[in-house]
């Protein structure tokens, strides 16, 4: 499976391609979409800041988006 969402790619670009994603982020508790540091934070920080593994994040949103 190639991957459409990594862990450096900056949380609001995420959720503006794949609006889908915002399951994900609600499912480990991050309200990215309103936070303001969303739009300069990649998800490995973002999910290091809350203490998650971004990998696991990042294969989550890769399954729900259908990335191939």
């Amino acid at each position: 499976m190639t991957e459409k969402v990594s862990k450096d790619m900056n949380i609001m670009d995420i959720v503006n391609q794949y609006p889908q994603s915002i399951e994900i982020f609600q499912k480990y508790g991050l309200g990215c979409i309103g936070c303001a540091a969303a739009r300069f934070e990649n998800l490995d920080a973002g999910a290091r800041v809350h203490g998650f593994n971004a990998d696991d994040m990042v294969k989550e949103i890769n399954e729900l988006i259908g990335a191939e």
